[in-house]
């Protein structure tokens, strides 16, 4: 059986590489996805929902060296589960409210915003795009 997920959103905060001990670099990034749809009251809903992405080898250096905090990332690989749950990373937030995480091994992650939007702080998201309130770094588990 196989299984893959593509995933297109924004950074939460820079990445974050380490070394196995066999030396192998590995990268740690959070991205979120946005939705926003009108509900049958009229009420317009966002709806904000974080990955957790990890990068190996060449392609963990290449994110490290060239991703921040705001960039629009397409990410392409497979979801891994909780071995306690069988399911997404369960975790309670600081406001006491039940969240999850979901776990992704990418196989292929493609840049979306340009050196210009990142470096000048834009993170190249659209209008609609942006993180809605209290989705800020404060929530995020990792």
């Amino acid at each position: 059986m196989y299984h893959t997920i593509i995933i297109v959103g924004n950074l939460g905060r820079d990445p974050e590489m380490r070394y196995t001990p066999s030396g192998q670099a590995v990268t740690s990034f959070s991205v979120a996805t946005n939705r926003q749809y009108t509900n049958n009251n009229g009420e317009t809903i966002k709806e904000t929902t974080w990955f957790r992405i990890s990068a190996w080898g060449k392609q963990a250096e290449t994110c490290n060296q060239y991703l921040k905090k705001g960039s629009k990332v397409l990410v392409e690989g497979r979801l891994t589960s909780d071995s306690a749950t069988g399911g997404p990373r369960l975790w309670t937030g600081q406001d006491g409210q039940a969240r999850a995480s979901y776990e992704v091994n990418a196989q292929t992650v493609r840049f979306l915003s340009s050196r210009g939007e990142v470096e000048s702080g834009g993170g190249g998201t659209a209008p609609g795009d942006d993180f809605p309130p209290g989705s800020d770094d404060e929530n995020i588990p990792f």
